[in-house]
């Protein structure tokens, strides 16, 4: 169940698309811990 404790990882963080529904679900307040993009390691979005 999602709830307001739920921790998010997000898939293709480092695109355009990602990177912008990133930054709106930190506004947001959601518990984002990390991001996961093929080949890109090692890179972070807004601190994730």
């Amino acid at each position: 169940m999602v709830n307001k404790d739920t921790r998010v990882i997000i898939q293709g963080a480092t695109g355009k698309q990602g990177r912008y529904h990133t930054l709106q679900m930190l506004e947001y307040n959601v518990k984002v811990v990390g991001g996961v993009s093929p080949g890109k390691g090692g890179q972070l979005a807004h601190g994730v």
